[in-house]
């Protein structure tokens, strides 16, 4: 296992969610009519650059999510899968305990420690489903910009965008986590944990099947790739 893979996913997960709960915080308080659309930047610009700093020491997964679709398809073998939801995992707790330490408990109480939840008239199967599209979205945009090798060089920022596009749709309805971690930390520091399994199984879901249907329908092998071109996972 690797440490220093770990180390990366740890503080890029880390980054998502201090940025994320913080920005969540800093709209309701700033009370400016643009919460969704600083939360969706605030977000789409964390993932680009920490996937920009920890791709090429992880990969730069960032969300237990797409570390399970890169595991159906072999893309990381199942010790280090383990490894690295562990240590989004941890990454996400960790930050969800400093930004509660850090921002008043008042204002954080107000926007239920920046957790996702399902909006009043939302089912958990329409959460579910939701949850899976966007990420689905994600999941193949990281596989056709920083899986295959014909993608483009600038991965993260396409995988940013992603996010952001993706917040301002589910924003309102599910919180458009895309990331089993993004809920689980701040849950556990005092958001909730209702409807937990629509943020593990949505999420889980979409990745699954936009990385093999990317795979296997989409994907060159490397035999059929000219001799220059080289995977970057």
């Amino acid at each position: 296992m690797n440490g220093r893979a770990l180390i990366a996913e740890f503080v890029g997960t880390f980054a998502l969610i201090f940025i994320g709960v913080g920005a969540i915080a800093a709209n309701s308080a700033a009370g400016d009519g643009g919460t969704l659309v600083g939360v969706a930047l605030a977000h789409g610009l964390t993932i680009a650059v920490m996937v920009a700093a920890t791709a090429a020491i992880s990969g730069g997964h960032l969300n237990p999510a797409v570390t399970i679709g890169a595991l159906v398809t072999k893309k990381i073998d199942g010790m280090n899968a383990v490894g690295y939801i562990i240590a989004q995992c941890l990454g996400a707790i960790v930050a969800a305990a400093l930004i509660k330490a850090a921002l008043p408990d008042a204002l954080l109480h107000g926007v239920g420690m920046g957790t996702p939840t399902l909006a009043g008239d939302v089912s958990a199967a329409q959460g579910i489903l939701i949850e899976a599209v966007l990420t689905f979205f994600l999941m193949f945009v990281i596989y056709g910009t920083a899986i295959d090798p014909r993608g483009p060089g600038i991965a993260p920022l396409f995988i940013g965008l992603t996010v952001g596009l993706d917040v301002l749709m589910g924003g309102p309805f599910t919180g458009a986590a895309m990331n089993p971690a993004r809920h689980l930390g701040p849950a556990l520091l005092g958001g909730g944990g209702r409807d937990i399994a629509v943020y593990w199984i949505g999420p889980a879901s979409g990745a699954v099947l936009a990385a093999l249907l990317y795979h296997h329908l989409l994907e060159k092998l490397p035999t059929d790739l000219a001799p220059e071109g080289r995977g970057r996972w």
